[in-house]
């Protein structure tokens, strides 16, 4: 079968083939590694249960067995989640192969295929390997293209940040389908939150992709503006050209759309300023990204850069997952509720995505005379979801809750509900961080966090995963406020926090058993922070500190970032931007060093593109310096602990 493959892949590359000899086959590909592929390893109990975030280990269970009571608390329909061997494996497979059927909205709605960008040129990318793999495969552009005052030239190689194992066929986390005579590409998990080391060629799994360039990659896609909710397109109607291009919008009122080329070319230019391993995971209408965050989760509860995902099954790991597949691979997924968030009537949403799609099937032709969501009904692959993706909505739809912040569950027919997704948690709270590649003087570093105590950065970073799982208040922490606010408007729309069963099978039933989760032990100050809800202005979690040798660059906004040399390689201009990836112990100096922390964000600040989608550095203003008091020496010390912490073990 891999020879099999490997001669059907080869021949795709080689461009010997069309499209057309696919006209009768179908497959699916998606590569998970095998073991000896991985540098790090896997730690768990595999008999437990979880019980709405509520960890019961396996002593515990048999202990709450002996009672009738007991075993009623175990039971799925009362929201026991069973962790077993069997339960991780699925969300291990879940985190390297399932798309939940994304590889239709990026191939054949948003086109990441069909502009300079061609799977015959990544093909032929990877076949420049000669099998030895790399953390960034450079692919060579098929066509010119303008975004913004920047012109890429046929033949030219970007970095596209994109990760292939040594010895595989396709890019890490990039599924590959062929159906009905076209060949797609989907996105899971692997790809932002896994990464080949460039040095061994190993899988760092849970390790932040850093320069997987995903707005790049979006913006020379022929129809980006499928993502525009991710970007600072306020007003859509300040892009109508044509006012008497309409539509009948939900009112049966006539509405004009947006041009279609004047909206992808502003689209465009902000998913160009995305810095490498950033991506915009919320639908504001604001061009504000985030760096990718680790899976190293195991105690790192809540989730998500403001601590949104706080409730629900794994203490919110759950809910961040579906938010993830359910928001930031499939747009179409929030058309239900485009009008109470963005205040855009659901028609004119859906037109404005699918009047441009990449594939003749799903364009969107507003002269037909046919609502657009009439239209979908009859191209749409998952007739029973929301969007395109394959998923449920949750018990109060259109409402939207902790235990769907977005009103969309994920989930894949013929699994039990939110099954994949509690497998992908429990996968991911079994990994932990390899240990460093540098060595770390053991003396230097009980030294060090002698020096972390004294600058009383325990007074946050405590606990078992070094964190106190609070959210810090915007103006305390006086980091980069703009996404601190990016769920304000859910408020509108905020319900009950609802569930389904875990045993509840999916499709659903007619009348399946809906289960109202616990967050009695959740403070309502902290859910306004993380909602940006009332009066307040948001906030940001604080996260584990384990695991920093693999996740530079720091902050929310990826901003701290530093290279091997500290007077040139500063900021994402001097790193990322630079393609130089962000030296740990540096970056984390400039988290720690006001001086140095100044230079960083000034080399930021002259970067316009990282203005438009607010990186800044800002914030977090902590320092361990002379300004404090501390000497160089002290601060190097501290650097070496932080840097040392791998497991939870270390962390004393």
């Amino acid at each position: 079968m891999k020879r099999f493959l490997w001669v059907l892949f080869s021949a795709l590359f080689l461009g010997v083939i069309g499209y057309s000899a696919f006209q009768f086959v179908d497959f699916d590909y998606a590569y998970t590694p095998p073991d000896d592929k991985l540098m790090a390893y896997q730690v768990n109990e595999r008999n437990s249960y979880d019980l709405w975030g509520e960890h019961i280990t396996d002593q515990q269970a048999k202990e709450l067995e002996k009672t009738e009571d007991g075993r009623e608390k175990l039971k799925a329909e009362n929201g026991a989640v069973k962790i077993d061997q069997d339960l991780i494996d699925l969300g291990r497979k879940t985190f390297y192969e399932e798309t939940f059927g994304n590889e239709y909205f990026f191939t054949d709605i948003m086109g990441v295929l069909d502009g300079p960008i061609t799977f015959a040129n990544i093909s032929k990318a990877i076949l420049a390997l000669k099998g030895e793999g790399t953390n960034n495969l450079q692919i060579e552009l098929a066509e010119d293209i303008t975004i913004g005052n920047k012109t890429y030239k046929k033949g030219d190689k970007i970095d596209t940040g994109l990760d292939v194992v040594k010895g595989s066929h396709v890019p890490l986390g990039m599924p590959v389908s062929v159906d009905d005579g076209r060949v797609r590409i989907g996105v899971s998990c692997a790809a932002c939150h896994a990464t080949v080391d460039p040095d061994t060629k190993k899988i760092i799994e849970g390790a932040p992709n850093q320069d997987f360039n995903v707005g790049l990659m979006l913006a020379l896609a022929t129809n980006s503006t499928a993502f525009f909710t991710h970007t600072d397109v306020e007003n859509i109607k300040e892009y109508i050209v044509n006012h008497d291009r309409t539509i009948a919008n939900s009112k049966g009122k006539q509405e004009a759309l947006p041009d279609a080329e004047k909206l992808e070319k502003k689209v465009d230019e902000t998913f160009a300023n995305w810095p490498k391993g950033s991506v915009d995971s919320t639908i504001d209408l604001v061009g504000n990204p985030a760096q990718i965050p680790d899976s190293f989760t195991l105690h790192d509860h809540p989730y998500g850069w403001t601590g949104f995902a706080m409730a629900g099954p794994f203490k919110g790991l759950t809910v961040f997952s579906h938010n993830v597949h359910s928001q930031n691979t499939d747009s179409l997924s929030q058309t239900g509720i485009s009008e109470d968030l963005l205040g855009i009537d659901k028609e004119v949403y859906l037109a404005t995505i699918l009047q441009n799609a990449a594939s003749e099937e799903f364009r969107f032709a507003p002269d037909k005379n046919q609502k657009p969501s009439e239209f979908f009904k009859t191209v749409d692959p998952t007739p029973n979801s929301v969007g395109i993706n394959e998923s449920v909505t949750n018990p109060e739809y259109p409402k939207v809750s902790l235990l769907a912040p977005d009103g969309v569950i994920i989930n894949s027919p013929g699994y039990k509900f939110s099954m994949q997704m509690n497998g992908a948690a429990a996968f991911q709270n079994s990994i932990q961080p390899p240990k460093p590649k540098e060595q770390y003087d053991g003396n230097t570093v009980k030294v060090g966090r002698k020096v972390f105590e004294r600058a009383n950065c325990i007074s946050c970073h405590a606990g078992n995963a070094l964190t106190n799982h609070k959210i810090i208040p915007v103006q305390e922490i006086k980091t980069e406020p703009s996404r601190a606010k990016a769920h304000k408007k859910t408020e509108i729309i905020f319900g009950e926090p609802l569930y389904y069963s875990p045993d509840t099978p999916v499709p659903l039933p007619k009348n399946p058993r809906i289960l109202k989760v616990p967050i009695k032990n959740l403070d309502p100050e902290q859910i306004k922070l993380a909602y940006a809800h009332g009066d307040s202005l948001g906030g940001y979690k604080v996260p584990s500190i384990i695991g920093l040798y693999w996740t530079a660059p720091y902050l929310h906004d990826g901003g701290v970032a530093v290279g091997s040399d500290l007077e040139t390689e500063l900021g994402v201009p001097g790193t990322l931007a630079n393609n130089k990836l962000p030296d740990p112990a540096n970056s984390l100096r400039a988290l720690v060093d006001k001086t140095l922390r100044a230079k960083v964000i000034e080399a930021n600040q002259q970067d316009t593109g990282l203005k438009q989608v607010h990186i800044t550095g800002e914030g977090h203003e902590f320092w361990v310096d002379e300004s404090t008091g501390f000497t160089k020496e002290e601060q190097d010390q501290l650097i070496q602990y932080l840097l040392s912490l791998s497991t939870i073990e270390d962390r004393e």
